[in-house]
């Protein structure tokens, strides 16, 4: 095998000259291989070439070290290399964990709530019933989120989406809207979307309908309604009836909480339901072509929600037992319809009432409620006596005028139609009338059953049909969800309540 001039260059380059020519001479056989003492020559070369190479190692190391420079950029070259790879290292590590991480989220979504929003999910951890508790008030038992969603027959998924506190979202579960009150002005109210409102529904079927409310409450009570309410005042010398301000609005959501809590359940199923059953008050903000529904209040009580009725009657119940003391204290008859209290006596106890009122006010303020001033009425021998709508004086009884103004209405009605008439303060006559006849029908039955027969021959006139509609025609969200509203009774076995379960303020 030849060599070319530059490997043989090579060669002697990388040891020396005489170590070349040494280790060739030994190959051709010039010189001795395997002698049985070194031959002092040989030894030399080879000690000269390895002192050489080592001369040229140090030499080449002296002139790297002259070029400072260089040796900087080598070392920062040296570390920034080291330094990327660690960090591609650690991007790969986190990058991994992320994965991990998330797919153990799917899971823990897909089989429990860990947050629901702001200022709410502080106690979604605590996951222990009373179950003594529970089972005095003869209430069933969920543990955590998983058995409520299972027995509400939905997904942790959507049990999450009907409760989650958002302060800023592109949908609302509500539709809000404007009715009339009795006294002027509007009222709002929330009527919950369909998914929302069935899970209110089966929160009232399965849970607040469960518990014995006080004999005072006779308001969305089964078995009891505005008669039942007004009966014990019949023929009393003095009626007094107070009405409490803001009465939805003041219960607040760690209120309801409190109250599923005091029941019994473990707070991370508190928690759920107070969400469920409460709501703010949102702005509409329309931003790049976009609707957003921010919140400008704390969570309460809506007046809309099935559920809202039934649990003011649980929350005032402490009130009912002190109104219930008080009024046997002073000689006083009490109940309650929704936020209308109303207190009557009969004989020296009416002369108690200034006693009466300075002790309902401090009991008022010491439950979180405001009495409404404008509607604070002491009725007196010779005054009319009205306790929700029905004269008390001497029996159960109607308004005349009242009632004289509606056969009036429909008289006028069978001569010239629908036209330019009206019933109240609702826009929807036909709704209107039908709601004071049955109104009538309760308190009066044989009259009801007279004056509903007389409005049914009515709107079943072709012409009364025509002008219906097209008094009807362009719905609103709003009309119809009022109507939706006026024909769904609160509770089914008490189908006799006098107005809708949404108009109780």
């Amino acid at each position: 095998m030849f060599l070319t001039r530059q490997q043989l260059y090579d060669k002697i380059r990388a040891s020396s000259k005489e170590e070349y020519i040494l280790q060739e001479m030994t190959r051709l056989g010039f010189w001795a291989e395997n002698v049985a003492k070194p031959s002092p020559a040989a030894t030399l070369i080879q000690k000269e070439s390895e002192v050489r190479r080592q001369l040229n190692e140090l030499l080449s190391e002296r002139q790297r070290y002259r070029n400072k420079r260089a040796m900087l950029e080598d070392m920062r070259k040296a570390r920034m290399a080291k330094a990327k790879l660690k960090r591609e290292e650690t991007k790969q590590r986190r990058e991994t964990a992320r994965k991990e991480k998330a797919a153990a989220w799917a899971v823990t979504s897909e089989q429990e709530i860990v947050y629901l929003g702001e200022e709410v999910s502080a106690g979604l951890n605590k996951k222990v019933p009373d179950v003594a508790q529970l089972q005095k008030f003869g209430l069933p038992v969920w543990a955590d989120a998983a058995a409520l969603a299972n027995a509400m027959g939905i997904t942790i998924g959507k049990l999450r989406y009907l409760s989650f506190n958002r302060k800023v979202g592109h949908h609302t579960h509500y539709q809000r809207f404007q009715v009339p009150k009795k006294s002027g002005g509007t009222r709002t109210i929330s009527a919950p979307m369909p998914q929302l409102k069935a899970a209110q529904h089966w929160i009232l079927e399965n849970i607040l309908y469960k518990i014995k409310n006080d004999k005072a409450a006779h308001g969305f009570v089964p078995g009891r309604s505005i008669v039942t309410n007004a009966a014990p005042h019949t023929g009393q010398d003095i009626v007094i009836n107070i009405d409490l301000r803001d009465f939805f609005p003041s219960i607040a959501y760690k209120r309801v909480k409190g109250l599923f809590c005091k029941l019994g359940y473990a707070e991370q199923v508190a928690t759920i339901l107070a969400l469920i059953c409460t709501e703010p008050e949102v702005d509409e903000v329309l931003l790049d072509g976009r609707k957003y529904y921010v919140a400008k209040t704390a969570r309460h009580l809506p007046q809309g929600a099935p559920t809202s009725p039934a649990i003011t009657n649980l929350i005032c119940y402490k009130l009912d037992r002190r109104f219930a003391g008080l009024a046997a204290k002073y000689g006083y008859a009490y109940t309650r319809y929704a936020d209308d209290m109303t207190f009557s006596a009969k004989g020296p106890a009416a002369d108690k009432a200034g006693q009466l009122l300075r002790a309902v006010k401090m009991f008022v303020k010491e439950e979180g409620f405001t009495i409404h001033p404008d509607k604070l009425k002491v009725m007196r021998k010779g005054d009319k006596h009205e306790v929700t709508g029905i004269v008390v004086n001497e029996k159960l009884s109607l308004d005349r005028t009242t009632l004289r103004k509606f056969r009036a209405l429909l008289h006028q009605v069978s001569k010239t139609g629908l036209a330019n008439k009206s019933w109240g303060k609702g826009k929807n006559i036909i709704s209107s009338m039908e709601g004071y006849a049955n109104f009538v029908h309760m308190v009066k039955p044989e009259l009801g059953i007279k004056l509903k027969a007389t409005l049914g021959a009515l709107l079943q006139r072709e012409d009364i049909k025509t002008e219906a509609r097209a008094l009807w025609t362009g719905d609103s969200p709003a009309k119809k969800a009022v109507a939706d509203f006026k024909r769904e009774p609160l509770n089914k076995q008490n189908p006799s309540s006098d107005k809708p379960w949404w108009d109780v303020v």
